[in-house]
């Protein structure tokens, strides 16, 4: 009776569902947001929030911080192919390492944004960016929920990693 409960806990915690399911709350909310915000708003238009903060609608035809942004359309490929690359790597390594918290915290916000993300790409050509904050005059890029996920995920790792080498 104890081997059984051991290994059906062994089981659960090695499940993928939960981290999938994170994942999938992370999509919602973003998909969630910029539908609301392209029906708040005309492109470029801008609605201040706060003095640091405006929510805008903006287009980004590249990838973080408008990287390749101008080019003439074939970034909207690669930044495809390198997101469903990128999702395919992420749903191996959770199935791998399932019962690795933070690790796999990480992996399901990042699997969250890039799907975010890749949608837009897919359905528009480019990513529905929104959350505008600013010092004066100077403006952060704007970005969304999907990129929060990644940037939070990519932060857990570096977390993650730095306690597994102090270990």
């Amino acid at each position: 009776m104890a081997t059984n409960k051991k290994r059906f806990s062994s089981t659960a915690s090695s499940s993928m569902a939960p981290w999938l399911g994170i994942a999938a709350i992370v999509l919602l909310l973003d998909q969630l947001t910029k539908i609301t915000i392209t029906q708040m708003l005309s492109y470029g238009q801008s609605i201040r929030v706060t003095s640091f903060f405006n929510l805008v609608l903006a287009y980004n035809k590249g990838a973080a911080f408008s990287f390749l942004a101008d080019e003439g359309g074939w970034q909207r490929y690669l930044f495809t192919g390198i997101a469903i690359a990128a999702v395919i790597f992420i749903l191996f390594l959770l199935k791998r390492h399932a019962g690795q918290r933070l690790f796999c915290w990480a992996l399901a916000l990042i699997l969250g944004g890039a799907v975010g993300n890749l949608i837009d790409r897919i359905m528009y050509g480019h990513v529905i960016d929104f959350l505008d904050f600013y010092v004066n005059n100077w403006h952060w890029p704007a970005f969304n929920v999907a990129d929060s996920a990644i940037c939070v995920g990519a932060a857990m790792f570096i977390v993650d990693e730095l306690r597994r080498v102090n270990k």
